[in-house]
């Protein structure tokens, strides 16, 4: 073992690596609808016994999130109760069985490959299923880094799970694109008097009955590794000491930070382990409005409209081969752009690179809107609605979660994060159930609403919201005792 006085390095990147694992199975699970949802559409449309429509459509296209909603409201009991550990366990658990349900959602009680209602339930539980491991993961995941990593480089390697939450998308825009080989997705069809809609005869059929469960299925895998994995990690130090396992706590302190650290840190997770909580409004209702406010506007201007339905959109914008392979190309950016907020965020601040990201935003959404009104296809469309994601990953992506960790003050921090991350989950459904709809009606209507609400966001941040630059969370503490001094 390479165990000197500074702890073992690959020892702790190993076990953050398999931490990290979690948000890449966040990022896959929450995007793998972006290239199944077209095919799962034509599906249900082939059913007898209902109509499959639009609403329908956002509701099961976006059921994932009702789960995550539940899964990060859980997420503080099931950390303490369980462990953080053993959370992600669970988490793994609730991935691999989503991902199986979800390609084989007939399993013992129906008919495969006949579409029902029944049918059409069972497919949304197992969504949901899966959706309550997201919300778990993504709050306990950066609990868990948190917790094992030294505090001088806390802050990159917490850094690294948003990275890898987009470096899934990125990977599951890839299985789909493979996945989907030389076949097309359906061609759907709208009758023009009763709005009912039915999937063309020269469609593709095999994406409709076979292409959207080997996406959804494909999560299996990494959902199958991580789990596995997570057998070879240790508790975090943090909850050992909660459980009053001291010596189990100084083990693995000891191999992270080497002996002449560990003791120090022991200490001071004795202390904070113990520290006092106050009440969520004992520094004024603004903190938590703002925190609040993040999250909402992290949703609010449609990135989440962009990444599910992204080659629908790509495909309707005059793009070939169903929009697959731009939206690969989308995911790239999405990664580049990701790197550009980590490395500049304690550069130039958290403020700048917001109001940046949602003025770019605006260009972008305004512009898609525009190309829509104008009736421009090819590359331009394709390029802004690039453009819109692209600004979103070097700003609200990543630097939102930067902001919400550090702007509360200590004592109330776990109830004021625990409220902020159940709003962004709420209007993450909202706008991802209410955009095929909101599409179907007016794509220049739609954007053009993203690029409002992201020009207002430009203008809370400016206003609003403190810049935590180079401040300590006892900083934090003490501006905002100042600020409700003031008012008082």
């Amino acid at each position: 073992m390479n165990l000197t006085q500074e702890g073992d390095r690959l020892y702790l990147y190993s076990i953050t690596t398999v931490a990290i694992l979690g948000g890449l199975l966040f990022g896959y699970d929450t995007a793998v609808i972006s290239g199944a949802e077209k095919g799962l559409e034509a599906f249900f449309l082939t059913a007898t016994d209902f109509q499959y429509d639009k609403v329908m459509h956002g509701i099961t296209s976006s059921s994932a999130l009702i789960g995550c909603v539940i899964g990060g409201a859980i997420s503080g009991y099931l950390a303490s109760r369980l462990g953080r550990r053993d959370s992600l366990r669970l988490a793994s658990v609730m991935f691999f069985l989503s991902a199986l349900g979800s390609y084989y959602p007939e399993f013992l009680f129906f008919e495969y490959g006949k579409a029902n209602w029944d049918l059409l339930i069972a497919f949304n539980l197992y969504r949901v299923l899966g959706g309550v491991g997201v919300g778990l993961a993504s709050a306990v995941c950066p609990m868990y880094i948190a917790e094992i990593a030294p505090s001088h480089i806390r802050g990159t390697l917490v850094s690294c799970n948003q990275f890898a939450i987009i470096f899934g998308m990125l990977v599951v825009y890839f299985v789909n694109y493979m996945i989907m080989g030389d076949h097309q997705n359906p061609v759907i069809l709208k009758d023009a008097v009763s709005g009912v809609m039915s999937v063309s005869p020269e469609s593709d059929m095999w994406s409709v009955y076979e292409g959207w469960r080997y996406m959804f299925g494909s999560e299996a895998f990494p959902a199958a590794l991580f789990g596995l994995l997570l057998f070879c990690v240790p508790k975090t130090p943090r909850y050992l000491v909660m459980c009053g396992e001291d010596e189990r706590a100084f083990a693995i302190l000891e191999k992270i930070n080497g002996r002449n650290v560990a003791g120090r840190v022991l200490e001071e997770i004795k202390q904070t382990s113990k520290e006092k909580t106050e009440k969520l409004f004992t520094y004024g209702v603004a903190v938590i409005v703002i925190g609040i406010l993040l999250s909402v506007f992290q949703q609010a201007i449609g990135i989440n409209a962009v990444l599910y339905y992204a080659p629908r959109i790509f495909e309707s914008a005059g793009a070939e081969g169903g929009g697959m392979m731009q939206t690969v190309i989308m995911g790239v950016v999405n990664i580049l752009f990701t790197l550009v907020a980590i490395f500049t965020v304690d550069r130039f601040g958290r403020k700048p690179l917001l109001i940046v990201g949602s003025i770019g935003m605006a260009v972008g959404a305004f512009a898609v809107a525009l190309c829509d009104q104008m009736g421009v296809k090819g590359i331009v469309p394709v390029l802004s609605v690039i453009v819109y994601a692209a600004f979103f990953m070097m700003s609200w992506g990543p630097i939102c979660w930067v902001l919400i960790a550090e702007i509360f003050p200590n004592t109330i921090r776990g109830k004021a994060v625990a409220i902020a991350v159940a709003f962004q989950w709420v209007f993450n459904y909202l706008v991802s159930s209410t955009f095929p709809a909101l599409y179907d009606f007016s794509p220049m209507f739609a954007y053009s609403l993203y690029g409002i609400i992201c020009l207002l966001a430009a203008l809370f941040v400016w206003k609003s919201v403190p810049e935590t630059k180079g401040k300590t969370l006892e900083d934090m503490t003490a501006l905002w005792k100042n600020r409700l001094k003031k008012k008082a």
